[in-house]
């Protein structure tokens, strides 16, 4: 089981991962949404706001998340390592439930181009 400090270090580097990217992938990422990542097996939610092709203001909370963002992600701590490290599959992960991810419609085409 990877620890708190490892997942927040995977999504600074998904970030990086995002602020690097270009074309459709940039177009994505380029959405003004609340985030949050659950971490089930930590009992953690890391939540932040994805802006400019990036996530910013990233804290993390105990428990489940106090409000409901935008686009909620629901994983555990060595998913989430494994999906930035690349030795997950995003789409893959989600169609079989180890990974969730919700969000609005228009949000979730927009996002598909990122799986």
């Amino acid at each position: 089981m990877a620890n708190a400090e490892q997942c927040r270090e995977a999504l600074e580097q998904l970030s990086r991962n995002m602020a690097k990217s270009t074309g459709d992938v940039r177009k994505a990422a380029a959405l003004d949404r609340s985030l949050s990542c659950r971490i089930t097996d930590l009992d953690l939610t890391f939540t932040g706001r994805l802006r400019d092709g990036s996530i910013q203001d990233v804290v993390s909370t105990p428990g489940a998340p106090a409000g409901k963002a935008e686009i909620r992600l629901t994983m555990t701590s060595d998913d989430l390592v494994a999906l930035v490290g690349g030795g997950l599959n995003f789409a893959a992960a989600w169609a079989s439930g180890r990974v969730r991810l919700e969000a609005g419609f228009r949000d979730l085409l927009r996002l598909r181009t990122l799986l």
